[in-house]
This record gives C-alpha cells, sequence and structure tokens, in this order.
C-alpha cells in the first residue's frame, strides 16, 4: 500500500491534494513519513538552544528562534510581556468564516546537570539505538529511520517536540495548499518549568487576543500504553516546606545522643503519620468531595494495558491503594515527599545530631479540591501533633519555650482543570483520531497526574482544554537523557494532520 501512494502522489504531483479533500489516515501517515527527515533537521536546530526559563539570555534567544519560525509560515507574530516575562502571541487567519483554536506550547526546559547525561552535551542531540540493553550513537545521515530509535536531548519531548510536530503538520498541509480547517492563535511560554507564574495576569490583560473556540495543549507524555493519546486534564499543584529545628548548631550523637532531640527522628514521624501504609492520606478531609460513580469508573479505567504491566515496568511490588487502579489514583489529591535533607550521607556523613531536618512535599490537586482547603488542613495536623510554627528560623526564647519547632512555608501553582470526555470538544477530537490513527488505537485520557498552567485560560475565558500527548512514557523528561522515540515525533505530526483538517463540530 506504501508503493502504491508513493507512485499516486508522484504521478499527480506535490501540489495534488485538493483544499476540499479530507485525508484519510493512509495519507496523512504518507505524508508524515515523507516530511520526517525535514521535520527531524528543525528539530535539532530547535534543541540547540539552551531553554532554562531562569535565563533571561536563553530566553531571548529561543523567542528569536520562535518568531522567525512563524514569521516564516506567515503568522503574524507579537512579544507580550507580563510581569517582565516575554511570550510570543502568533495568529493565522486562513478563512474569515472558520473559528479561531488557540494552541498552547511549552518553549523553556528543565535545568540540566551535564555530568549525568550519556552524551557530552544535553542540547546537542543526538539519535540513538537500543542494543544490548545499551543506547548506541548512530549517524543522523539515515536513509530510513526506525520507528524504536530515539532522539536524546533536553526538551526534545518536553516540549519542543510537540511543538515541532505541530509546525510541521502545517507545512504539510501549505506544500498541499491545504488550509486548516479552523484559524490558528498561538501563546508560547517561556517558564512553564517554573509554573508560569506571570501567566495569569497576561490572559488577564489580554482576553480579546486569547478569544477562541477551544484549547490545545501541545504537551505532556502519553498514556503508558504509548498509544497516540488526547488528555482531557490535568492535577494543579502545590508545593510545602517543612523545616523541623533542634539545637542550634549540629551536635555530636555520642556526647548528645539520648539527650539532644534529633530533629530527623522528630520530622521522619510527623511526615510518616501523614498516611498509612496503603498510602492513602490520613489527614481528614484530604479526600473530601470526591466520588467515583460505577459509570465514571467504567469510563475511566477503559485504558489498554493493565495495572500488573505497570507495576513491572516501573519495578514495584505492590502498588498505593488510594485507587482501586493506576487510573483512579490519578482521580484524587496526591501528598508527596519529593525531597529530605539533615546533616549529610555518604562519604560525606557524620556522627552528629542534625540541628535541623528539611522535607519538600508538593501536593496534585483536583477539580474538587482547593490547594488552600488542602494547606489548612496540613497545618492543623502539624498543630495537632505539638508543633509551634516560626518564621524562617526560631528565636532564642522561642527555642526554650517550645520543645517541637517547625516553619512552614507554600506556594500555589497552576490549578486544576478537567474537560467532559464527551463534549463537543471531546467527539470533534475523536473523530480526527479515528480517522488518523482507526477507532480504538488511541487513548482518551480524563486527567493526567502532572500539571499545567492552563487553568487562567478556562477560568477567564470559558476555554475547554484537551492536551495533545506525543512523547514517549519512558522518556526521561525533567531527568537526564530525557529522549523522543522516533515513532511517537511521527504520529505527533499525524495527529496534528488529523486534528488540523477535521471539520470542528
Amino acid at each position: 500500500m506504501k508503493l502504491i501512494l508513493i507512485v499516486f502522489f508522484l504521478i499527480l504531483g506535490t501540489n495534488s491534494i485538493s483544499a476540499q479533500t479530507k485525508m484519510d489516515g493512509k495519507t496523512i501517515s504518507f505524508l508524515a513519513h515523507q516530511n520526517l527527515q525535514k521535520s527531524l533537521t528543525e528539530l535539532r536546530e530547535f534543541l540547540q538552544l539552551a531553554n532554562n526559563g531562569e535565563d533571561p539570555e536563553q530566553i531571548r534567544k529561543n523567542l528569536e528562534w520562535c518568531l522567525q519560525a512563524l514569521k516564516t509560515r506567515k503568522f503574524e507574530t507579537s512579544v507580550l510581556i507580563s510581569n517582565g516575562v516575554p511570550y510570543v502571541y502568533a495568529k493565522h487567519m486562513y478563512d474569515p468564516k472558520k473559528p479561531w483554536i488557540l494552541i498552547y506550547m511549552q518553549i523553556d526546559g528543565q535545568p540540566t546537570d551535564d555530568t549525568n547525561w550519556d552524551q557530552p552535551d544535553p542540547f546537542k542531540a543526538e539519535l540513538k539505538q537500543l542494543k544490548n540493553e545499551k543506547w548506541e550513537r548512530l549517524d543522523w545521515n539515515q536513509a530510513q529511520m526506525n520507528p524504536d530509535w530515539r532522539i536524546f536531548a533536553r526538551s526534545a519531548s518536553d516540549s519542543k517536540g510537540p511543538s515541532i510536530a505541530f509546525l510541521s503538520a502545517l507545512d504539510i498541509l501549505a506544500e498541499k495548499k491545504i488550509a486548516p480547517e479552523f484559524n490558528i492563535k498561538l501563546i508560547l511560554d517561556f517558564q512553564e518549568e517554573m509554573g508560569s507564574p506571570s501567566l495569569p495576569e497576561l490572559v488577564l490583560k489580554n482576553k480579546e487576543l486569547f478569544q477562541a473556540k477551544r484549547l490545545l495543549i501541545m504537551d505532556g507524555t502519553r498514556h503508558v500504553s504509548n498509544l497516540p493519546t488526547l488528555t482531557f486534564g490535568a492535577r494543579g499543584i502545590v508545593t510545602i516546606t517543612l523545616k523541623v529545628f533542634g539545637a542550634k548548631t549540629e551536635l555530636h550523637s555520642g556526647q548528645y545522643g539520648n539527650f539532644a532531640p534529633n530533629p530527623a527522628l522528630r520530622l521522619a514521624q510527623l511526615i510518616g503519620g501523614m498516611t498509612d501504609d496503603k498510602g492513602r492520606v490520613t489527614i481528614p478531609g484530604f479526600y473530601d468531595g470526591i466520588q467515583l460513580s460505577l459509570k465514571e469508573k467504567e469510563l475511566i479505567n477503559d485504558m489498554p494495558g493493565n495495572d500488573e504491566d505497570i507495576l513491572r515496568r516501573i519495578g514495584i511490588a505492590r502498588a498505593d491503594q488510594v485507587g482501586e487502579t493506576y487510573e483512579e489514583s490519578l482521580q484524587y489529591p496526591s501528598l508527596n515527599i519529593r525531597g529530605l535533607k539533615a546533616a549529610s550521607v555518604g562519604k560525606e556523613a557524620r556522627t552528629v545530631i542534625p540541628s535541623e531536618a528539611i522535607a519538600e512535599i508538593d501536593i496534585r490537586l483536583v477539580p474538587e479540591s482547593d490547594g488552600e482547603r488542602l494547606v489548612s488542613l496540613i497545618k492543623n495536623f502539624i498543630v495537632s501533633r505539638g508543633y509551634h510554627f516560626v518564621n524562617e528560623s526560631p528565636t532564642q526564647e522561642e527555642r526554650l519555650q517550645y520543645s517541637n519547632l517547625i516553619s512552614f512555608q507554600y506556594e500555589m501553582g497552576s490549578k486544576p482543570f478537567r474537560t467532559d470526555l464527551n463534549s463537543e470538544t471531546g467527539i470533534w477530537l475523536s473523530s480526527a483520531m479515528d480517522r488518523t490513527f482507526g477507532a480504538g488505537n488511541y487513548v482518551k485520557q480524563r486527567t493526567t497526574g502532572g500539571s499545567q498552567p492552563i487553568e487562567p485560560f478556562i477560568t477567564s475565558l470559558a476555554l475547554p482544554a484537551v492536551s495533545i500527548r506525543i512523547p514517549n512514557p519512558d522518556n526521561n523528561i525533567h531527568a537526564a537523557n530525557e529522549n523522543l522515540r522516533i515513532g511517537n515525533f511521527v504520529e505527533g505530526i499525524q495527529a496534528c494532520l488529523g486534528i488540523l483538517t477535521e471539520k470542528l463540530k
């Protein structure tokens, strides 16, 4: 069939598809593969730009690259500033009679520690294949790409790869003289990994610019099955820093052991009391307002694969039992200890009683849970355990008066959102995916476990939002050796082509 398609296009020429033709899945697949080398060249160029959102110079370079890439594609572009942070806004009207769709793209990436990467430079993309359980480097000049080969570079998956997949789909349509079925607005975010702190104000001040019928998010990892994925929601996030105080300085564990309380032990007891042995949060009221009906459970669990596969892949014997399944667990708020620190470990370990112990916590929120309420519940729990709150560090008077001292700092991040799977948006996207991949060959996920800074668009503009998920689930995002599977990149282009050529319902 692939040979037939190749002959078909050679006979009719590169501009043979009329604007009225509705491309089927085979045509979409052919065009995505035909354009792959060109798409990879642009992705490699884009990945060369370091993109830490805390570095103004790195933001500037990525912003300039994006402006040029969009102008080349005939988008009207502008730079919007919110609290001193720049965003790229762009739009392209293909037909004044067609509706507008807003597309969100993340451009920044997590900071890198080059010493942990299996390549000299995380921003110089390398093509690799898995051989004898090791990733071996390949030459980019390949006549044909194996779908299981991978691109290793920071932001290959999160999220420059998805952005280039979308732009590549636009290039293919332009080459075939096919206009998308809707007009396009783009918002490019250069501080997503920092929680996009300036985005809410940007949306409030530019409501008219962002008016659209729907919001599509080019960010996020696929379902664990690695099938093409539509994700209709994301959890929000709150971060908390707890610091338990002991003596004013570190003490010799022989001279003061059994006499001076150990803040590391106190902290361990405190946070250990927040959950039971099944992983459920025991703080009263933490799960209030969340009830899953049998119908909702059936919808949530209508996914390929099973929990045993997930356990095997991540290497654990038993899952926490917050939900009855992996997918159900994502419907509840979570409490995670993301970091602990007290004194030193390894070769630097010493026989001391630490003077303080720190726990970094993140809480993932769902629409039924309010972040401020959950923070209040945790503070009440800490008070019930006999702790006295101090500011950054206790005074001498506080040290002599209270036996349990703790500081508590928190920061509200992005809020949760959820779009109905059976909404007009869901039906429209499902139709596009059916045509592109075939019914049953993709996943519709109610929510993802991670967070996205999309809530300002939903709250201020009442936009239904859905994530177009492209990267493979084992992509090492945020860590060393982040990667993007070639097959996922190609299918990402296919998904974008399908959606761009699907008439809105």
